[in-house]
């Protein structure tokens, strides 16, 4: 594992959800990230699928984007052109998996970055042949 770590949508959502079935697993996880001073990339996209996972609770909803923006130890990262280009030939060559376009924004960002493991709980990072951490 380098010190490079994607963060997806569902350990955002499992740091904050107590009642999410991986909140232990999450919190265990962010005192490896403490630990090992690793460095997390997500994009906005994941800020957008956070944001709106939490909207119901516009406080919370609020705490969560300005975490992901303002945390000095989040690269939050723009999806360009180029990434949607290669996420949607992903999705054209994959076409027995379930990727959602977000997904494959993420794995065409992760190829560009050299980016080889994320924080998730989602098995298709694994099916693209990344890392998946915590274990």
């Amino acid at each position: 594992m380098g010190r490079d770590i994607f963060v997806d949508t569902g350990a955002f959502i499992a740091m904050r959800a107590k009642d999410d079935a991986n909140y232990g697993k999450a919190q265990g996880f962010l005192n490896t990230i403490r630990d090992k001073r690793l460095k997390l990339h997500t994009t906005n996209f994941i800020l957008d699928e956070v944001y709106t996972y939490f909207c119901k609770s516009h406080e919370v909803a609020v705490d969560m984007a300005e975490l992901i923006m303002n945390n000095p130890l989040i690269i939050l990262h723009r999806i360009s052109a180029e990434d949607e280009k290669r996420a949607w030939e992903i999705l054209k060559q994959y076409r027995d998996k379930t990727f959602s376009y977000t997904d494959a924004c993420s794995f065409a960002l992760m190829e560009r970055l050299k980016i080889d493991t994320a924080f998730t709980f989602d098995e298709h990072f694994n099916m693209m042949k990344f890392r998946s951490l915590p274990l």
